[in-house]
C-alpha cells in the first residue's frame, strides 16, 4: 500500500477507473468566463471516456469545446472515517458524428435534470488518481453505486 506525503492510502488507475466504472454521478470543473465552475452531472464510461450529456446550450456545452477539465467521484462514510475519491482529467470534446452519437444513445445514461439533454460531451482522461482515508480493506466498489453518498 502506497501512501501518498499527507498518509491518505494511492489507489492505482485500474481501481481508480473500476470506481468510475460504478459511480452515477460526478462532479465537472470546467472554465466559465475565466473562472473556474464545477457542476455534478449524471454520466457513464464508454471505451474508458466519461460521458456526460447535457443541453446544447448549457454553459457547459459552450465551454466543452476541445477543452481540459477535470472530473471528480466521491464516497464516505462520516462515522466510520474512510471514504475514497477519484480525479480524471482530460480533454473534452462535443461528439458530433451521428454514427457515434447513435452509439451513446443506447448507453444506460439517464439524466436527472428535467430539461432536454441533447448534446453528448465525451471527455478522455489522460491523468486519473485516487486517494483513500480509512482500511485498506474498505473498497466502497458496488456496481452502479450511489457517487457522493454521505452517511451520516
Amino acid at each position: 500500500m502506497q501512501l501518498d506525503a499527507s498518509g491518505l492510502q494511492i489507489i492505482d488507475e485500474a481501481e481508480c477507473r473500476a470506481l468510475l466504472a460504478c459511480a452515477a454521478v460526478g462532479r465537472i470543473v470546467f472554465t466559465h468566463r475565466a473562472l473556474p465552475a464545477v457542476q455534478p452531472v449524471n454520466f457513464t464510461v464508454s471505451r474508458e471516456d466519461i460521458v456526460i450529456k447535457v443541453s446544447r446550450t448549457s454553459r457547459l456545452a459552450t465551454a466543452a469545446a476541445d477543452t481540459v477539465v477535470a472530473f471528480e467521484i466521491d464516497d464516505y462514510d462520516i462515522e466510520a472515517e474512510t471514504g475514497w475519491s477519484v480525479v480524471a482529467v482530460g480533454r473534452a470534446r462535443r461528439v458530433t458524428d451521428a454514427s457515434e452519437i447513435t452509439t451513446l444513445e443506447a448507453l444506460p445514461l439517464r439524466t436527472w435534470a428535467p430539461k432536454e439533454r441533447d448534446t453528448f460531451i465525451r471527455v478522455h482522461p489522460e491523468l486519473i488518481t485516487g486517494r483513500r482515508i480509512g482500511s485498506p480493506a474498505e473498497k466502497i466498489v458496488t456496481p452502479r453505486s450511489t457517487s457522493g453518498r454521505r452517511r451520516a
